[in-house]
C-alpha cells in the first residue's frame, strides 16, 4: 500500500501551474519519501486540495506541476483550545491529537498554578502541520502568542462561548449553550495540572458566556482532558 502524500502549500494554488516546494519539504519528498521526477502528491490549503507531480529536482528546491482540484473548501466548526501549557512530550501529543479532531485555533494561557511557562511556538506550529497533512484536514490551525488567563476572558469574542473543564461541576448546561446559534468560537479552557485557582474559576463563572464541564469523577491529566472534551464538544456539535 502506497502512502499518500499530502503536503501544505501556503503559496497560492491553482491547475497548470509551476511552482517549487519549500527546502525542507523538498528534503521530505526526496530524501525521505524518496519521490522521482512524475511521481505524484497532493498539496493543500484551506481552499482546496490538488494533485501535483514532480517537475524536477533544481537548486531552489523541487520544482513541482499542480494539476487538478480534487477536494473543494468546506466548512469547518471553528473551535478553539485554550490551555495552560504543559511539559514538552504531553504538550506534543495533545497538539497532534486536537488537531486530528478538528481545533481551527489554540491558545497558551498562564494561570496561577501553571507549571511551564514557555513553549516553543515554532516547534508547535510544525506539529500541527504536520499533523493536518497526515489526518487529512484542509485547513491547518493557528496558535497564538502565551497570554495570561484574565486577558484571554477579557478579549474573548462576545458571540462566542467558553466550555471549560472542571472536576468540581455537579451540573453543566453546556449542551444548552452549544444548541443555541453561536455565531463566534467554541473555546474549550483546559486548566493547568493543580487545576483553576478559586480567584481563577470565578473569574471564568462570572462571565455569561462560560459552561462547566466534567469529564470524569477521576482526576485527568491535562492532554487527556483536552483529547476527551474535544470529542465531546465536536460530537455535539455536529449532532445538532
Amino acid at each position: 500500500m502506497t502512502t499518500k502524500i499530502r503536503l501544505n502549500f501556503s503559496d497560492k494554488i491553482q491547475s497548470e501551474i509551476i511552482s517549487y516546494l519549500t527546502r525542507e519539504q523538498s528534503h521530505y519528498v526526496k530524501d525521505v519519501m524518496r519521490l522521482k521526477t512524475g511521481d505524484s502528491f497532493s498539496v493543500f490549503n484551506d481552499q482546496g486540495e490538488w494533485n501535483a507531480i514532480i517537475e524536477s529536482y533544481e537548486k531552489d528546491g523541487a520544482r513541482i506541476k499542480i494539476l487538478k482540484k480534487v477536494r473543494n473548501k468546506k466548512s469547518e466548526k471553528n473551535v478553539w483550545l485554550a490551555f495552560s501549557p504543559i511539559k514538552q512530550n504531553p504538550l506534543n501529543f495533545m497538539i497532534q491529537k486536537t488537531t486530528e479532531l478538528g481545533i481551527q485555533k489554540f491558545i497558551p494561557v498562564i494561570c496561577e498554578r501553571s507549571v511551564v511557562n514557555d513553549i516553543n511556538i515554532e516547534r508547535i506550529k510544525k506539529i500541527i502541520i504536520e499533523s493536518s497533512e497526515q489526518s487529512n484536514r484542509l485547513s491547518v490551525p493557528e496558535i497564538t502568542k502565551k497570554e495570561s488567563l484574565k486577558n484571554f476572558l477579557k478579549l474573548f469574542p462576545k458571540d462566542g462561548c467558553i466550555i471549560f473543564c472542571d472536576i468540581n461541576c455537579n451540573k453543566s448546561n453546556f449542551k444548552n449553550i452549544l444548541s443555541k446559534k453561536i455565531k463566534g468560537p467554541v473555546c474549550i479552557l483546559v486548566g493547568p495540572e493543580g487545576d483553576f485557582s478559586e480567584n481563577e474559576r470565578q473569574l471564568i463563572i462570572e462571565l455569561n458566556q462560560t459552561s462547566p464541564l466534567s469529564l470524569a469523577s477521576n482526576i485527568l491529566r491535562a492532554e487527556t482532558a483536552a483529547i476527551a472534551a474535544t470529542t465531546i464538544i465536536n460530537f455535539e456539535l455536529n449532532s445538532s
